[in-house]
């Protein structure tokens, strides 16, 4: 794998953290709508009107989708099921399958420019290789690799001795490569595990598919902080996200929506409302 600095060349990094702030003045802070931030950043950086940014965001009691969840045969009753459930279920417009947020999982948005000289394969590597810095001084087992049983699961799932914490994906807007993942920092890992599988079963109902969903087994997931044997919060996983990135760029700077995000982010924000009416 290529290492940070052969992928990412930039100097200068823009920093939000949308954990604590209002994403967009008018707007819920929503899954929906930061999946539109994303988009609006990465219009920004690809015409290089916006450094490469580097975004955090949560979100509580949320089942984000992929474009294939919303092809299963049931998937109103699946997305009745999250309703019931108190859980907002959203269809995102990046790759993957169902992942879960709440207050205990960390996302990271990784918006650099590039789209027509780095491959996907660098930009997931970018991302892995920023995790395993994060948590340099404490693991160096973190791997790259499928779990099978996992939620959304893919070639760079990010592990510990064989279980999951995290998953990545990509979504590309002009030049702009958002990249994107999920930290499971804190809590029950096995109970969001068994309310993805739970919203397969409804979702599905044994019916053989096209496409193949996985069979999620909640002993292959686990939280960071299971998995190192310490409390880790979500807030101290953000300073060290500040730290690494200190470490790895040379300056770091702080840049509100701009008023041509907020236009190009209403646009996004209305396709991603299209996007769900569907289901």
């Amino acid at each position: 794998m290529k290492n940070w600095k052969e992928i990412i060349r930039h100097k200068t990094f823009r920093y939000i953290d949308h954990t604590t702030e209002d994403m967009v003045a008018g707007k819920p802070n929503t899954a929906l709508a930061s999946f539109a931030v994303d988009d609006a950043l990465a219009i920004s950086v690809s015409e290089e009107a916006s450094p490469p940014v580097l975004r955090l965001w949560v979100h509580p009691d949320t089942i984000v989708l992929g474009i294939p969840d919303s092809r299963l045969p049931h998937i109103k009753d699946g997305i009745a099921f999250l309703k019931e459930k108190n859980c907002q279920g959203i269809v995102r417009n990046s790759g993957g399958l169902a992942v879960a947020l709440d207050e205990g999982v960390l996302n990271i948005s990784l918006i650099i420019p590039g789209a027509d000289n780095l491959s996907i394969y660098d930009c997931y590597e970018a991302m892995v290789r920023f995790v395993q810095a994060m948590f340099a001084d404490i693991t160096d087992a973190i791997e790259a690799y499928e779990i099978v049983g996992s939620y959304c699961p893919g070639d760079y799932d990010l592990s510990i001795n064989g279980k999951k914490f995290a998953g990545i994906s990509q979504r590309r807007v002009k030049n702009g490569i958002s990249v994107q993942i999920y930290l499971d920092i804190e809590g029950n890992s096995k109970t969001r595990a068994s309310f993805i599988r739970e919203f397969y079963h409804i979702a599905k109902r044994g019916e053989a598919t096209a496409f193949t969903y996985p069979e999620v087994n909640p002993d292959v997931m686990a939280s960071l902080s299971d998995l190192l044997g310490i409390s880790l919060t979500v807030e101290e996983v953000k300073q060290r996200v500040v730290g690494t990135l200190k470490e790895l760029t040379e300056e770091i700077i702080t840049i509100p929506i701009q008023d041509t995000e907020q236009v190009n982010f209403d646009k996004r924000y209305q396709q991603m409302i299209k996007r769900n009416e569907n289901i």
